[in-house]
């Protein structure tokens, strides 16, 4: 796999792990015949952060995360790590990991990252433009100053 397709890798398995997991059930009801490698498992994940996005790392705390990883029967292997507890939602985005990665159904997975990417970004829009609304602007009076 090429730097490239890394990268596009990272971006549809970001796009599926944020994705609602009932529109995610949706988009896939039927999952495809696959054998478990490893049987999804929750645990948790230490989430560090850093003080002005640049300063010394800490630890934040932990987060719950639901982990993967299965075969289809071509032998294409699908990993999924997602926020939270919701098995069917790693099951399915380890699916279509494994999917894209043998080049299997592009029409069900193509129009599928589509419609999730479009609606990832209506929700950002949303929060941002209710972010924006609620916007203080603050300035500074200075009194007996000529």
């Amino acid at each position: 796999m090429s730097i490239f397709d890394q990268d596009q890798r990272k971006d549809y398995m970001g796009v599926l792990a944020r994705a609602r997991p009932d529109r995610l059930a949706a988009l896939l009801p039927d999952l495809p015949d696959h054998t478990w490698l490893r049987a999804p498992e929750i645990g948790t994940t230490m989430v560090r952060g850093r003080v002005g996005a640049s300063g010394a790392p800490f630890n934040l705390g932990e987060m719950t995360v639901t982990r993967c990883t299965l075969q289809l029967a071509d032998g294409a292997v699908g990993h999924a790590y997602v926020q939270g507890r919701d098995k069917g939602h790693a099951t399915r985005a380890a699916l279509i990991d494994a999917l894209i990665q043998s080049g299997q159904q592009p029409e069900v997975t193509t129009p599928l990252l589509t419609t999730l990417r479009t609606e990832e970004t209506e929700r950002r829009r949303i929060r941002d433009a209710k972010a924006a609304a609620t916007k203080v602007e603050f300035f500074t009076m200075v009194r007996g100053e000529d």
